[in-house]
């Protein structure tokens, strides 16, 4: 049995199941032994300001992945296959960055062996050991990080579509179903992001 290989664990979050519109989200995320873990939290429940003060030293100091599937994606195979399938994407993102992350971390990328944490209770579709558990954003470091940057990109993707479709709010709620992003659906119709599979 060999004792000498070094457990990197990836952290899995996603952002957007919920909402009418626009994509899902998801992230992976390795941190770094000396990473400041007092940054972190669950995203939902940290102030926009600390999310985005995080997410720059996340980036800064993660290995990490960023992917999503969006509105016609979400319509074609569900919403919770698209989340498993961005966290795969991600998770590929992130084995791209590994090699170079291990060298600037002082880790043996030869001795690297990956697992997986993700919030929820299933895991995607990838090729490294992983297990899914529900509150995970608000127990592992590794998921909570992952967890900010999923909402943040998320977050700005929906604002710059508010520019675009500026009558359905979506800056304000993001596309999740308040009562005001209902009722203009039903006043006007869809956006081309409203997700056709969801009930308004």
């Amino acid at each position: 049995m060999q004792t000498d290989k070094i457990i990197l664990t990836v952290g899995f979050d996603e952002a957007g199941r919920g909402p009418l519109a626009g994509p899902v989200y998801a992230a992976a995320a390795i941190l770094p032994p000396d990473f400041p873990l007092e940054i972190l939290n669950d995203s939902k429940k940290l102030s926009e300001k600390k999310r985005l003060a995080a997410e720059v030293i996340i980036k800064e100091k993660a290995c990490y992945g960023i992917a999503f599937c969006d509105e016609k994606e979400i319509d074609r195979i569900n919403i919770l296959q698209a989340s498993l399938l961005s966290m795969k994407k991600a998770l590929a993102q992130l084995m791209e960055k590994l090699p170079a992350w291990c060298e600037k971390n002082n880790i043996d990328f030869e001795k690297a062996f990956l697992t997986a944490i993700t919030d929820g209770n299933k895991c995607p579709d990838v090729k490294i050991q992983c297990r899914a558990e529900p509150k995970a954003d608000g127990k592992y470091p590794c998921v909570m990080a992952a967890s900010i940057l999923a909402k943040n990109e998320r977050d700005r993707f929906m604002i710059e579509m508010d520019k675009l479709y500026p009558q359905y709010g979506y800056a304000k709620h993001k596309g999740y179903p308040t009562a005001a992003h209902r009722k203009i659906c039903r006043e006007i119709g869809p956006s081309p992001i409203q997700r056709l599979s969801f009930k308004v």
